[in-house]
């Protein structure tokens, strides 16, 4: 990684507290802890600000609405948005309040510049106000006669305002924004705006009983908007300016137009660059709070744990709008934290424990591709750059398969593994950094213990008890397919493996048998394992499948069926199970039939 010596500055937005936060605030955080943690691996003195809006009049009508005093219905939701930092492990150097005093004098002071340069005017407003933007809109703005970001009529408001002279700086503007926002399309968007009549903006609100005061008018308090932007200079003063704001779309115009022009009529530096990120969807809507359709983080870390949810969030796309939803974290964490990071990790230290290391040429690094993974997160893709990560944690898996350490012995194949997983946990830190740290401490000698689970597989609701063997033995993944292509276990239930999206490349991989189900048993201590004995030919054997809430014992007695042979054997209720039964499974996992073959078919015939 290259080392650097220059200061990085980077902020988040300021978030409402009329509301506790949702899954949108902890992406856009746990965005931009990212990129500043991998700043801090380049060496650059990072401080990074985040915090919150208090003077919001959302917030004051929150606080009515819930019959609670302001000053205390902020704190408390305050004191949530800080909860959020501290068990998402967000680096933050500073946590605004836009209620400090510091802050306060600040917004005054820049305030005070803009009127000495004369630009604020005093003239009358007539227009549409949405009170979820807290914002004045225009009717171009609607769509359909709504707000599009809240999806609700604007209130029409009429009033003695003062202005600030926006289409002043129109020119300025458009020479500005064509090098400052991140990613192009969203610079178009505003470029687009930009060329067309760029019209004064109303900056303050009469007779609001809670904000910063209007400097020379006590009668007026300061619109939010600028108040809230200032926090950028007030958070950091010298620090000042910043190298990278991170924001959602739904506030770009603000950060793109509004804020450079007061920055220029003030006669302060200009920010460098403004990083657009796309939206969290649910099912396709935006998450918001206005929306009614908000997920809960820390309720999500608490279930899951703060790594989950954090890679979780951050395969999400940066720039483009995203899926998300509790389902589709359970799958990232299934699939790719447990079975191909956490397997890598347990099954490579178990075999240095058994067999130590010997140091060789690491010609598996080769496959690493960080000059590609470091482009991407000086671009700020941060989805891409953890998609390579990920990509080389699958060349590790495939070279132990390749390689079979645990029938070689071979201590310098080991030696490649280890130090190669070493490096991955150095650019994963950046990501997952507590699960980096656990990593770290595994392998911090060559003296390696067999490491604990990393990441337990997580059950699936109606079907808990089918995965909660899994939890206990990680390593015991030897499936003969490339980690790459790992699509075969969508629900991921030992005993039950659907064969859906497989490609045809893969089958000749799969060593499947037909079997003959001799005995069905309980196994104590399961409601929803069987202890199957299989006839497959050559041998008989011992399967713990979750089928007891879809089949009797009778039923499985005597029933043909096709078996997943040539997977490594798992403990599952104290039993060693070797192998897994194909079945169908439905969309909501709550019918599953077996796959059963002619019964005229023989015990330990291949399915091709």
């Amino acid at each position: 990684m290259a080392k650097t010596s220059n200061k990085f500055y980077i902020t988040t937005a300021i978030d409402y507290v009329n509301a506790k936060p949702h899954i949108g605030h902890a992406f856009e955080k746990t965005l931009a802890d990212s990129i500043a943690r991998w700043q801090r691996i380049q060496g650059r003195k990072v401080f990074f600000l985040t915090g919150v809006d208090e003077n919001a009049q959302k917030n004051v009508q929150a606080a009515e609405q819930a019959g609670i005093p302001v000053k205390k219905f902020i704190d408390q939701n305050t004191g949530l948005f800080q909860e959020l930092c501290k068990k998402l492990n967000i680096s933050y150097d500073k946590f605004i309040r836009t209620t400090a005093k510091e802050h306060t004098e600040i917004v005054q002071e820049v305030l005070k510049k803009v009127i000495k340069n004369k630009d604020i005017y005093k003239g009358h407003y007539e227009g549409y106000y949405c009170s979820g933007c807290e914002a004045f809109i225009t009717e171009r703005d609607l769509v359909d006669g709504k707000c599009p970001e809240h999806n609700r009529e604007p209130d029409v408001m009429k009033e003695e305002a003062y202005f600030f002279k926006l289409s002043k700086y129109q020119k300025q503007l458009i020479k500005f924004v064509s090098d400052y926002i991140i990613p192009e399309s969203k610079k178009n968007e505003i470029l687009s705006r930009l060329k067309e009549d760029l019209k004064d903006v109303c900056i303050s609100r009469k007779g609001a009983k809670w904000g910063v005061d209007f400097p020379g008018d006590k009668e007026y308090k300061i619109w939010v908007w600028v108040d809230a932007l200032i926090n950028y200079i007030s958070g950091a003063k010298e620090k000042w300016p910043a190298d990278l704001h991170v924001i959602g779309k739904g506030i770009n115009w603000f950060h793109s137009v509004i804020w450079p022009a007061l920055l220029m009529s003030a006669k302060i530096e200009l920010p460098k660059k403004l990083l657009v990120h796309g939206y969290l969807n649910l099912r396709g809507k935006k998450i918001s709070k206005s929306l009614g359709n908000v997920i809960d983080p820390i309720e999500l870390i608490n279930k899951y744990g703060a790594d989950s949810v954090r890679y979780s969030l951050l395969k999400c796309s940066v720039f483009e709008d995203s899926d998300f939803s509790e389902e589709i974290l359970i799958e990232r964490h299934n699939k790719e934290l447990a079975n191909k990071l956490g397997n890598l990790v347990s099954r490579v230290s178990a075999l240095a424990e058994q067999n130590g290391l010997k140091k060789v040429e690491n010609k598996l690094l080769k496959k690493f591709k960080t000059k590609e993974i470091e482009k991407f997160m000086e671009k700020y893709e941060v989805d891409k750059a953890l998609l390579l990560i990920f990509e080389f944690i699958d060349n590790c898996n495939e070279y132990i398969q390749e390689k079979k350490p645990w029938e070689t012995k071979d201590k310098g194949v080991l030696y490649e593994l280890v130090d190669s997983i070493r490096e991955v946990s150095k650019y994963l830190s950046c990501f997952i950094p507590e699960t980096s740290s656990k990593i770290d401490k595994i392998f911090k000698s060559d003296k390696i213990k067999k490491a604990d689970v990393l990441f337990k597989k997580i059950e699936i609701t109606g079907l808990s008890e089918l995965s909660s063997s899994q939890h206990s033995n990680q390593k015991n993944t030897n499936l003969p397919l490339s980690s790459s292509k790992e699509k075969l276990n969508k629900s991921e239930i030992p005993g039950i493996i659907s064969m859906e999206n497989v490609q045809f490349n893969d089958w000749q991989k799969l060593n499947l048998r037909v079997g003959k189900i001799l005995k069905a048993e309980d196994i104590e201590g399961a409601d929803k394992l069987y202890q199957l004995t299989i006839d497959i030919g050559s041998e008989k054997r011992v399967v713990c499948a979750g089928l007891k809430q879809y089949y009797t014992k009778d039923q499985l007695k005597g029933k043909s069926c096709v078996l997943f042979i040539n997977l490594e054997p798992r403990t599952m209720k104290g039993i060693e199970s070797k192998g897994m039964i194909l079945a169908a499974v439905s969309d909501d996992h709550k019918k599953v039939f077996l796959i059963a073959p002619d019964k005229d078919i023989e015990p330990g015939s291949k399915v091709s």
